[in-house]
């Protein structure tokens, strides 16, 4: 009887997956390390019908249509947006290049996925709303994966019901020659504060060092402290933060660990540990494991871009989809990278 069960949930799971299917074609634009890694195979996975794949290089085009068979490589981004059968983009370029490729997508009517950032300024993004509106595109997307990671959902969710005191965020890498670390690496961390905690004004704020920064900032109901930094290691690099409340303090490490540590007891206070210590309680809220190598224990999973990638397609497709990244959303994030830059 038990096996019987088991054997009707795994053909019901299958058949779930097989039933979802995909009408509309779609473009990629861009065919980066990160594009590779992180967003290509969520769209194998799904088996959507992609028609274009669009890069900057002739040769890099022969070799797409060599290696990617049924897919059309080209370098004229013109290709993809007069092809009326191609309703959703997907731009993963240089991000220098994002706000007009973003600009060219969103004025054909097409919907819009790009990756962070999706522009250099909170002017460029207003300029882009606009062209949404004007244009009366369907979905315009941003690629902040971190609203969609489980652990930073569970976390939102938790601090709903708490009391906030203050938080610390570390976001710290190796050097970054490569890009605008501030644009391209610490948007991340500055979109985490701001989605979890609300728009932020910068209270005080040091450059420790080229591209490092200390910042603190005051939201509506809490007060944080953020560290940005290039001068440590790639082989170490991390993320943390660190939320402390009324009850506890919550621990998110790099959306592969959420716990919590309650706040220990006091009577007239005095705390009752000091005077009875015990061993510290720690409850895990959420851990990414190795051991089952499922989709939910996979990286492109616990970081959330399967699911910001599922979600443009869903979207588009006009099934049922939470869109956690549109264009107006990034405003707060933007503004204060904004008023980091000066």
């Amino acid at each position: 009887m038990i096996q019987l069960l088991i054997n009707r949930y795994k053909r019901m799971r299958t058949e779930r997956y097989l039933n979802e299917t995909y009408q509309c074609q779609y473009a990629f634009v861009g065919m980066g390390q990160h594009s590779l890694t992180n967003l290509y195979p969520v769209l194998h996975y799904l088996q959507v019908p992609l028609k274009y794949i669009c890069v900057t290089s002739e040769r890099k085009a022969q070799l797409i249509e060599r290696k990617f068979k049924g897919i059309k490589a080209t370098t004229r981004l013109d290709d993809v947006l007069n092809d009326k059968d191609v309703k959703g983009v997907l731009v993963a370029a240089s991000p220098s290049a994002h706000f007009s490729i973003a600009s060219r997508v969103l004025q054909s009517g097409k919907s819009l996925f790009i990756e962070k950032p999706p522009c250099q300024s909170v002017a460029q993004l207003k300029a882009l709303i606009a062209m949404q509106q004007a244009s009366g595109s369907g979905v315009a997307m941003v690629g902040l994966q971190q609203r969609y990671a489980p652990a930073v959902q569970t976390l939102l969710r938790r601090l709903k019901g708490e009391r906030l005191l203050n938080y610390d965020l570390h976001y710290l890498t190796g050097a970054y020659p490569e890009g605008d670390a501030l644009l391209d690496l610490y948007i991340h961390p500055l979109d985490l504060a701001t989605w979890l905690f609300g728009k932020g004004e910068i209270v005080s704020y040091l450059e420790i060092d080229e591209h490092s920064y200390i910042l603190m900032l005051r939201h509506q109901d809490i007060v944080g402290t953020i560290e940005l930094s290039t001068c440590h290691s790639w082989q170490d690099a991390r993320q943390s933060l660190t939320v402390h409340t009324r009850s506890g303090s919550y621990h998110l490490a790099q959306c592969e660990e959420l716990s919590f540590v309650p706040k220990q007891t006091a009577i007239a206070g005095i705390p009752m540990e000091k005077l009875f210590p015990l061993c510290q309680s720690v409850k895990y809220l959420y851990r990414h494991h190795n051991f089952s190598p499922i989709l939910a224990n996979n990286s492109i999973y616990t970081q959330g871009f399967f699911q910001e990638v599922s979600t443009f397609i869903n979207a588009v497709e006009g099934k049922k989809a939470n869109v956690l990244t549109d264009l107006q959303s990034v405003k707060p994030t933007l503004k204060l990278i904004d008023d980091i830059m000066g």
